[in-house]
């Protein structure tokens, strides 16, 4: 998938970067491995604190953070902050505990790319690490299909 994302942002000149909390930089990781990524991967912020999303990525201060509005705050702020077009931002609980009231395995994801954005919840279940695994991949696929919709969108 990051190789995917890799071939769309060399040939449509997108700029990506990420804002990671429950995957603590592992869709970063991917991203940065991909082909040439140092010509379309900005970087990442790693928010593990919820102060960060407050003071790094414009959460509003007070805000939940695993909810919508965190996780596109997240993903248009750490836009401006790497001046990149192509996003993708999550954040969520891993278990194996609740976090602000929500179960573990819920998370929030959002793709931000040329203004459009789209966030998704989803509850994962299995282990820590297999939530994980399986909020790393809808990312990449979610910041993919935001990627492609956009470019087909602009097409002639």
């Amino acid at each position: 998938m990051a190789e995917a994302i890799a071939a769309l942002a060399l040939e449509h000149g997108f700029t990506v970067a990420t804002a990671e909390s429950l995957t603590g930089g592992q869709v970063g990781t991917d991203l940065a491995a991909a082909e040439d990524s140092s010509e379309w991967f900005a970087g990442s912020v790693v928010s593990y604190q919820t102060r960060i999303k407050y003071e790094v990525l414009g959460v509003p201060e007070g805000q939940p953070v695993i909810t919508e509005e965190a996780v596109t705050a997240m993903a248009a702020g750490v836009a401006k902050l790497m001046t990149a077009d192509a996003t993708v931002a999550l954040s969520g609980c891993g278990g194996p505990g609740s976090q602000e009231g929500q179960e573990p395995g819920t998370t929030w994801i959002a793709a931000h790319v040329r203004g459009t954005t789209r966030a998704e919840l989803h509850h994962y279940t299995g282990e820590p690490e297999e939530v994980l695994a399986q909020a790393r991949q809808r990312a990449l696929e979610l910041l993919q299909a935001l990627m492609q919709a956009t470019v087909t969108d602009q097409s002639p």
